[in-house]
């Protein structure tokens, strides 16, 4: 999976490439995705704004893939959706399982409030979202 990666200094923004997202593609895109759990910098905002779908195997395994960056201490935020994504995910009733902001700025923020929530707490319940 070709993938467009911005290292920041504090997490990896990276680019999904479009148009869709399926089953297919899961594993692919847990492949890309956790290695960057090994890093000194773990956080990594994912930007879908050329998806314009995704099947619900390829959903819930985002979901699966966000909940082990949490329980590894680090952040994992969705941006960018399209709208009809973003339907879809509601609809099945994912979407309020998934950390989401509508721009990379906004996601930028959260890793940097879960970054500090995390100090704060030494690492306690620093799986929570």
């Amino acid at each position: 999976m070709q993938v467009k990666t911005d290292t920041k200094e504090k997490f990896h923004a990276i680019t999904l490439p479009g148009p869709s997202i399926s089953a297919s593609m899961t594993e692919e895109l847990a492949a890309c995705l956790l290695p960057y759990l090994q890093n000194d910098v773990k956080n990594v905002v994912l930007i879908l704004k050329d998806i314009e779908s995704l099947d619900n195997a390829a959903a819930e395994k985002l979901v699966s893939i966000q909940q082990k960056f949490y329980e590894k201490g680090a952040s994992f935020v969705i941006c960018e959706l399209q709208k009809k994504v973003e339907e879809f995910l509601d609809k099945d009733e994912l979407l309020e399982m998934m950390n989401v902001t509508p721009t990379e700025s906004e996601a930028w923020d959260i890793v940097q409030m879960e970054e500090i929530e995390r100090e704060l707490l030494g690492g306690e319940d620093a799986s929570v979202p």
